[in-house]
């Protein structure tokens, strides 16, 4: 069994009155590429701001590379690298200088710092523009940089807090081949949160946070498995009373607006006929294969009915 990169137990982080990350365990092996999901204010962020010594966990325990994030900081900082929402780049700098500046910082070499920076310029397709600004990047171009000064110290731990937050599909895509030959060919442990959940379905396990808890956790591919071989999708205007009709056939209903979606089985003649009986009352009727946004609807409808019937 691999080691642990990162181990918490009851982690526990409070802002006055209010709980933003409430008992959480995890235990992340070396070189697994791991996945933070939950909507805005979940405490995905503030988690990894306690794994990377940052804040202070109100209570609980947390070990990264072995060290406890509590009594030796210095030494997590130094097996971690952390790309946050914001770049920190210095954009008046060229790509290399910022490179060079960020090797400083962590007290290499100079002779090692440009043996590195060229390989992290190969690794992230940026060798020719070196000697560029970095403002005058693209935003992908910008975000790729922002990565390999986050790894230049080389790592064995990297956080990454939403990557492509505000990147276009094609820079989203570049980003995740930068990131795959990153750990391909450094062997680092990589820890994401993302608001687009399409983007963890290559992670080797996620763990789904809500209001601060885990509610749901395992390999992405096998949670949308388990969801069932397809999900139906209906539009009506009176969407409680045909999902009172149909649960009894397809099973629980969540209800988003003028919208039910259900999670089945069925053979793909049966949803077809349910969509010819159902053209007369719904606006629409579709059905498709469920994907790692389904998994996050469903989990949070289900976390909501346990606290309901607590």
């Amino acid at each position: 069994m691999s080691e642990l990169a990162i181990r918490a137990d009851r982690l526990t982080k409070r802002y006055g009155e209010t709980l933003a990350v409430d008992g959480v365990d995890l235990a992340i092996p070396q070189g697994q590429f791991f996945g933070l999901l939950g909507p805005n204010g979940a405490g995905k962020t503030s988690t990894i701001h306690m794994l990377s010594t940052l804040i202070r966990p109100t209570s609980g325990e947390a070990a990264v590379m072995g060290h406890s994030v509590r009594t030796e900081p210095l030494a997590v900082r130094r097996n971690i690298g952390v790309v946050f929402q914001e770049a920190a780049l210095d954009r008046t700098l060229s790509v290399a200088e910022n490179l060079r500046f960020a090797g400083a910082l962590n007290d290499l070499p100079r002779r090692e710092v440009l043996r590195r920076s060229a390989e992290l310029l190969r690794l992230f397709g940026l060798s020719e523009r070196r000697d560029h600004v970095a403002g005058a990047l693209s935003g992908g171009m910008r975000r790729a940089l922002d990565i390999a000064r986050g790894v230049i110290h080389q790592p064995r731990l990297l956080f990454l807090d939403e990557p492509t937050i505000g990147l276009d599909v094609p820079n989203r895509r570049a980003i995740w081949r930068h990131i795959a030959r990153l750990r391909n060919e450094l062997g680092i442990t990589v820890l994401l949160t993302t608001h687009y959940l399409e983007e963890a379905v290559d992670c080797d396990e996620v763990a789904f946070l809500n209001q601060g808890r885990i509610v749901r956790r395992g390999n992405p591919r096998a949670l949308i498995e388990q969801l069932g071989a397809y999900i139906v999708e209906v539009e009506t205007p009176r969407p409680k009373d045909l999902a009172e009709q149909l649960t009894p056939r397809l099973g629980p209903a969540l209800v988003e607006g003028d919208r039910l979606q259900f999670c089945c089985n069925r053979e793909p003649a049966e949803l077809a006929a349910l969509q010819a009986e159902l053209a007369v009352t719904a606006q629409a009727v579709h059905w498709r294969r469920p994907n790692l946004n389904d998994v996050f609807l469903w989990v949070n409808q289900q976390d909501a009915s346990q606290k309901r019937a607590a």
